[in-house]
């Protein structure tokens, strides 16, 4: 791992793999560290350097007890990048990584070459929520709670067969206030009327089963980018990335192919 201070003063813990000449920044989800990307993270190298960096609050970064924001782990990112001197980079986020991303592209258009959105959501009144069910059984005690995420996660046919360990459940060495934290800067992201002014080439990748993020937001983000193309993967839920990686991950590559 390696390390920066951002402009408030918070180290920011980042890993660099690969030997592309360009660069991919991956960005997890809610409560995440890098390690969300383990599974897929090597499919890119060759192609692009990656870099994946533990948001403030999760991994090896520091877990102050302030607000947070898409938008300041945003400036996180840009943090990242000025450290390794990187102009520009390619983004591909997914989950709450998705709606950094979207800040990313939307307020540092000259740093963000190639846009990915994977399993995401404009936020905001405009995003469509999770079902109350949903939500129902995620508050459920442990350990029903983490077997109803992962069943939002993964098809049955995929957890039947990989007991884990999965690295999408959330950072198990974080602490509450930053998993309050995090989760608050979820619910109060909102994008929508910085959408349309999205200048880079955008792909918007989601699964057509996602109940946890559901699968309307995708189409929302599409219309709303402009140019921005859209693919559901048929049959995936949340970490589409994944499970059906070896769909997903050459849909990413083929994008970034077109893009200068």
């Amino acid at each position: 791992m390696e390390y920066t201070t951002t402009h408030d003063g918070v180290r920011i813990a980042y890993d660099v793999q690969g030997d592309g000449a360009s660069t991919l920044v991956l960005l997890a989800g809610q409560a995440n560290s890098h390690r969300w990307w383990d599974g897929v993270r090597d499919d890119f190298h060759g192609v692009r350097r990656t870099v994946a960096l533990d948001y403030r609050g999760t991994g090896e970064s520091d877990k102050p007890d302030t607000p947070y924001s898409t938008e300041v782990f945003a400036r996180d990112v840009i943090a990242v990048l000025d450290a390794l001197g990187v102009d520009r980079a390619d983004v591909y986020g997914t989950s709450m990584g998705g709606r950094v991303a979207q800040q990313l592209a939307a307020r540092h258009p000259d740093r963000v070459g190639a846009l990915v959105l994977g399993c995401t959501s404009p936020g905001g009144p405009h995003g469509v929520e999770r079902g109350d069910d949903v939500r129902k059984s995620l508050a459920r005690p442990q350990p029903q709670a983490r077997r109803a995420l992962l069943e939002l996660m993964y098809t049955p046919d995929w957890l039947a067969t990989r007991p884990g360990p999965y690295h999408t459940l959330g950072d198990p060495g974080m602490p509450a206030h930053a998993r309050r934290r995090h989760l608050a800067a979820s619910d109060r992201h909102d994008t929508w009327d910085l959408l349309p002014g999205i200048t880079a080439p955008t792909l918007v990748l989601h699964g057509s089963d996602d109940l946890l993020n559901p699968t309307a937001n995708a189409l929302l983000l599409a219309h709303r980018i402009p140019g921005a193309r859209l693919h559901l993967i048929p049959g995936a839920r949340h970490a589409y990335f994944e499970e059906f990686r070896s769909v997903a991950s050459p849909l990413v590559l083929d994008f970034l192919a077109t893009v200068p």
